[in-house]
């Protein structure tokens, strides 16, 4: 069932420890992806998966049999980088039939499946042309073509999108995900960027400080995070400091720093009555205008974001907290000004809290 499996996986440099008891199983042709902040002992997991670094400890499982002895080049393994590596010597056809020459494949079985590989990428006719007459999104999908025409168990991919403009970058997301439904091949993701892993991803696993965090859907991680580090990192959200005044059946009353009171649902054990916690809420869950039921707090528009459907309205309430509230109505016929006196609200299920040291 499972591509990939990595269980107790660790990394130690001296006395830092980049990858910190790591388990996961990627199962047969899905997208997973390693969302995490620079730092955070991503790259470090995947060159181990690679072969490119030994392991403290731990074991690396590709189709189920374990890979710790198998040098780089015979793991069925390939990589794509974030700056490709083409050769820019040679033509698109002699890129992708490099590895195909180092294995010693006959000429003919190299020509053909270098035909079959660029038409499955939608290139069919590019295998004359120069590296250098693609443009960048070409050239993404000639890197992929290469390790793919060499019929890898599993593709990793080190923050690929990383040098492109943000336009092709939102278009090669969608080709992305589109070539590894065509090849139906295992693909291992890792990046920064949550947009990234929220679209492309069948399960996103978030890392911190060289741990997993927590592993699900995208959906699971925006809807349900488990950590207060989740919270924030996966998604945008409003976050403030409060006190809990008193828990009980799952929802917390937070006397917040900056003055005001909510309700928020517990998010993990550490949530108990006096203890600090931080509260995290979703700008497109608060409304302006006082709701029936739920949070509301008062204060005074600060400013309009305009950004198409994801617009936002800041409001400045009485204790100084800035929140982020949706609002995508910005085309002159919203009567929201800065200046304005305004009532935000939310149901209280939309507010979850996390426990914090001190």
């Amino acid at each position: 069932m499972y591509d990939l499996q990595c269980e107790r996986l660790t990394k130690r440099f001296g006395q830092h420890i980049a990858v910190n008891d790591v388990s996961f199983d990627v199962p047969r042709g899905s997208f997973f992806s390693i969302l995490g902040p620079s730092g955070c002992g991503k790259t470090t997991l995947m060159r181990m998966i690679a072969g490119f670094e030994t392991p403290t400890g731990g074991d690396i499982r590709i189709k189920g049999a374990s890979v710790l002895s198998t040098p780089p080049n015979r793991r069925s393994v390939k990589m794509v980088f974030q700056h490709l590596a083409l050769f820019p010597m040679m033509n698109v056809g002699e890129n992708i039939a490099y590895g195909l020459r180092c294995r010693g494949e006959n000429k003919a079985d190299i020509g053909r499946k270098v035909a079959a590989v660029l038409e499955r990428i939608g290139l069919p006719d590019v295998a004359e042309k120069q590296v250098s007459q693609l443009s960048g999104g070409q050239q993404q999908r000639i890197a992929i073509a290469r390790c793919m025409v060499l019929e890898p168990d599993v593709l990793l991919l080190d923050e690929p999108l990383g040098a492109l403009d943000l336009k092709l970058r939102e278009r090669m997301k969608i080709e992305l995900k589109l070539l590894q439904n065509q090849f139906n091949t295992t693909f291992l993701y890792i990046t920064h960027d949550q947009s990234e892993a929220l679209v492309m991803s069948d399960n996103v696993a978030v890392m911190n400080a060289g741990r997993f965090e927590q592993i699900g859907s995208p959906q699971e991680l925006y809807n349900s995070p488990r950590s207060g580090f989740v919270a924030g990192f996966v998604g945008d959200s409003n976050r403030w400091q409060g006190r809990a005044v008193d828990v009980a059946d799952g929802e917390a009353r937070v006397a917040l720093d900056a003055g005001g009171e909510v309700i928020a649902m517990t998010g993990d054990s550490k949530v108990a009555a006096g203890s600090k916690v931080e509260v995290f809420v979703r700008p497109e869950t608060i409304s302006l205008g006082a709701g029936a039921d739920g949070n509301r707090l008062s204060g005074t528009v600060d400013s309009l974001l305009f950004n198409g459907a994801n617009s936002r309205v800041l409001v400045r309430t009485a204790g100084g907290n800035l929140v982020e509230v949706g609002h995508a109505v910005m085309d002159g016929s919203s009567p929201v000004r800065p200046g304005d006196q305004a009532e935000i609200s939310w149901r209280r299920e939309h507010c979850l809290c996390f426990g914090v040291a001190g």
